[in-house]
């Protein structure tokens, strides 16, 4: 009966995924394991097991909520909509979305994993691949119903050209500074965008 009542408390679940990301992000794939995820949340052992059918169920359930800690504030998507129509407000939405990602590391760094470990698993690539997509339309659909300058492409390029940077800060932050990726993010926009509406 207790086994039923844990299984369904979802407080106890989203602790257990959170592990989880953190034990992806140290340990890689192969050190994801139920006893791992156990000692991360200070449980006791065997709860996890209780809370997911396999590794698999753990390691799709991780991918899904490194996108739920990374949703834009409401302030961020007050800017968006109704922020200045022009470049100078999309650099600053996107060094946004940089130090928004760049203060998740471990959750980033474990989605690389995830990423990774994808291309061995198809019922995680396919939640990646949805997730992914999902994600991408919702940011083109959001930058064309707030009229900001650039087309759907300019939002491609945009995401594209943020993600490649954001792997360079949180694997090898020495390559650029923090100056270096402003100005960069900044020059991106002004390149993709196009002029101000």
């Amino acid at each position: 009966m207790e086994w039923c009542l844990v299984r369904t408390n979802p407080e106890r679940r989203q602790a257990l995924v959170d592990a989880a990301i953190e034990v992806l992000a140290r340990e890689g794939a192969r050190g994801l394991t139920f006893r791992a995820v156990d000692k991360e949340a200070a449980v006791p052992p065997g709860t996890a097991s209780n809370y997911f059918a396999n590794r698999d169920d753990l390691l799709t359930q991780a991918g899904s909520r490194f996108y739920e800690r990374l949703q834009p504030s409401e302030a961020t998507m007050l800017k968006l909509s109704e922020g200045p129509k022009n470049r100078a407000n999309i650099t600053e939405l996107m060094n946004e979305t940089v130090g928004r990602i760049e203060a998740f590391r471990t959750g980033y760094l474990a989605l690389l994993e995830l990423r990774l470990e994808a291309t061995r698993r198809p019922e995680l690539r396919a939640v990646l691949t949805e997730r992914v997509r999902t994600d991408i339309e919702f940011n083109v659909r959001n930058h064309l119903a707030a009229g900001l300058p650039g087309d759907e492409k300019s939002v491609l390029l945009l995401y594209l050209a943020l993600n490649w940077l954001i792997v360079d800060r949180l694997t090898l932050p020495d390559v650029f500074t923090e100056k270096q990726s402003r100005e960069l993010i900044e020059t991106a926009v002004e390149r993709f965008a196009g002029p101000d509406c």
